[in-house]
């Protein structure tokens, strides 16, 4: 079972919230052997993940589907609790992420927010910048138009 948690102790906790939700187990019959940090395979490589999720908001409980782009699981999952505490007031106690998948080609890419990005002949427009003057009195005003 992988689980998204900040420490050991949330992770432990989750663990039996989830258990005692699959299986008719309680925490003092069971015992957790280890807890693992799983690292990303290529952590420079930059990829599209697809991540199901149920949270309980104010007006009841919702499953929902979001994709990130990122360099690892786990910084997809961070952007995801951190969307949803932006988007829906949503907190880490009441989001369950249910499957996080690497997205392998650019057809299972759905969502528009996501696919903008992997155009190849991508480019970011360069902001206005100002070129700092070397001299303390300038002669003329400079321009910052180029």
């Amino acid at each position: 079972m992988r689980i998204f948690a900040p420490n050991e102790v949330v992770a432990k906790s989750r663990f039996w919230y989830f258990l005692t939700q699959l299986k008719k187990v309680k925490k003092s019959t069971g015992e957790i052997v280890a807890i693992n940090k799983i690292s990303e395979k290529t952590p420079t490589k930059v990829k599209n993940f697809g991540i199901w999720i149920r949270y309980d908001s104010r007006s009841g409980t919702h499953n929902m589907y979001k994709e990130y782009r990122d360099v690892s699981r786990t910084n997809a999952v961070e952007m995801l609790y951190q969307d949803m505490a932006a988007r829906h007031r949503s907190r880490f106690r009441s989001i369950h992420v249910l499957k996080v998948v690497e997205l392998e080609s650019e057809e299972d890419v759905k969502r528009q927010y996501v696919k903008q990005l992997l155009a190849p002949d991508l480019k970011f427009p360069l902001p206005h910048r100002v070129q700092k003057s070397r001299n303390i009195f300038a002669s003329k005003r400079p321009s910052t138009f180029y």
